[in-house]
């Protein structure tokens, strides 16, 4: 008997998300994602902690290499959210063969990605950070974190495709589990190699780099034990490369418009980091320092987001179309009631949150700023949030694309641009806020029309 029927008579990959309330079934696999996604968050502003104790240039530094790392781990989402999508719809129709070819196909797409983008990387370093605005010594910090954190960068590709892979079965916990030991470990190793504690070198922000890239290490060979020897997800059957071409296109079609969607709002990051860069690079830490807030502020609709991808993917694979619309209906509400909330802790809670990253009153002041002006539409980009992914999995890559690239260039740049212009700081946050608001509006009322015409095709 072969891995394929052994693993289809077993039950391995029931679709185990086509029964039961449906509120109830998104709470479940919420519940361990959030963990597992404030730790991912968490694990962001351990960094920013440990490192804005160095300085203001060093947490300027580490704030210019938000916008390509970023890049980067949002393109290779994009890339695990294709294959969740096919995997989740095979496991609904009961296809154990395919579950198999198509995880074993997006890792050795991912490990192809890898290469190239390692290739590319190092030579376009200098150039990219240079037009975002980095400069002299706070450059040269820039450049010594992203040599270690690229050179790792297989295991951070590794890791999100296979966390993908186990959440397409729904499973929510172990992916969960995986994420918070790379948290511990990073926290750890923070301390360590930052400020050289003990036996260990003072490396400043390269042991930021280092911490990293030994915590995803972990989180790798853990990912990697999961998927094959505990889930038998992936085959080693020798094929025809036109067999494992077609598996590539099939996931680059859902994925590298899933990945484009992703990537293009670093890109406007990155556009909107060199604007702050002409007052200097105060602002510049102030901005990366309220990102990583706000990444942690609607963590809890990130983790939702997630799980709407299997429960989407199995009940439309299985055609239970009426669950998959009160999914995302219930999802909309949740995300509307977290970021009202949100918005409300973070206004209220500010100046103390801000001083917790920061002992110069400049950045304070611009990290408050953000936090009361930019939240107010979390409430919105929630349901953006929510609604990109939606699209997705129900095969509107090019979509949810446009939804992004609408959102970044057309909407945020601009606004944020104009406001700079009108009211300094002040207007460029105001800009990004109204342009997640008009976002999140525009991407629900996408999402309704697509529902709509699927339904009418039956």
């Amino acid at each position: 008997m072969t891995d394929d029927s052994s693993a289809a008579g077993s039950g391995r990959w029931k679709a185990v998300l086509t029964e039961g309330p449906v509120g109830r079934t998104l709470a479940r696999l919420t519940v361990p994602m959030v963990a597992g996604i404030v730790g991912m968050v968490a694990f962001n502003l351990t960094d920013t902690f440990f490192v804005s104790r160095l300085g203001t240039t060093e947490l300027a530094a580490l704030s210019f290499t938000f916008p390509l790392v970023l890049v980067l781990v949002r393109f290779t989402l994009g890339l695990g959210i294709g294959a969740s999508s096919l995997i989740s719809r095979a496991v609904g129709r009961g296809d154990a063969h395919a579950v198999q070819r198509i995880t074993t196909d997006c890792l050795s797409l991912a490990l192809l990605l890898v290469v190239i983008f390692v290739a590319v990387g190092f030579p376009i370093m200098d150039p990219v950070f240079r037009a975002l605005g980095a400069e002299g010594e706070i450059l040269s910090l820039v450049k010594t974190y992203m040599s270690i954190w690229l050179a790792g960068l297989l295991f951070v590709f590794f890791p999100m495709i296979g966390n993908n892979a186990i959440r397409a079965n729904g499973d929510t916990k172990k992916p969960a589990l995986i994420m918070l030991t790379a948290v511990t470990v990073n926290i750890i190793l923070d301390y360590l190699l930052i400020f050289g504690v003990g036996p260990f070198p003072r490396l400043g922000l390269a042991g930021a780099a280092l911490a990293t890239v030994i915590s995803r290490m972990i989180t790798f060979m853990l990912s990697f034990y999961i998927v094959y020897f505990r889930l038998k997800m992936l085959t080693f059957e020798r094929v025809p490369f036109a067999v494992i071409l077609s598996s590539w296109k099939k996931i680059l079609y859902i994925g590298l418009p899933a990945a484009m969607t992703r990537v293009i709002a670093p890109i406007g990051i990155g556009v909107i980091t060199s604007l702050i860069a002409r007052t200097g690079p105060k602002g510049v830490a102030a901005f990366g320092v309220a990102s990583r807030i706000e990444f942690f502020a609607i963590a809890v609709v990130f983790a939702l987001s997630s799980v709407l991808n299997p429960f989407t993917g199995q009940n439309w694979g299985a055609a239970k179309n009426h669950r998959v619309k009160k999914g995302i209906s219930l999802s909309n509400r949740f995300a509307l009631l977290w970021g009202i909330g949100m918005f409300t802790l973070l206004a209220v809670f500010a100046e103390p949150i801000a001083s917790i990253f920061s002992r110069d009153p400049e950045v304070v002041y611009a990290i408050i700023l953000y936090m009361r002006v930019v939240a107010a539409a979390y409430c919105m980009y929630g349901v953006f949030v929510i609604s990109s992914l939606v699209l997705n999995v129900l095969h509107r890559p090019i979509h949810a694309a446009l939804l992004s690239a609408v959102q970044t260039f057309a909407l945020t740049v601009p606004m944020a641009w104009v406001g700079m212009k009108l009211a300094g700081l002040k207007g460029l946050f105001f800009g990004i806020g109204l342009s997640y608001f008009i976002a999140g509006l525009a991407a629900w009322l996408v999402v309704r029309h697509v529902l709509s015409r699927l339904e009418e095709r039956g």
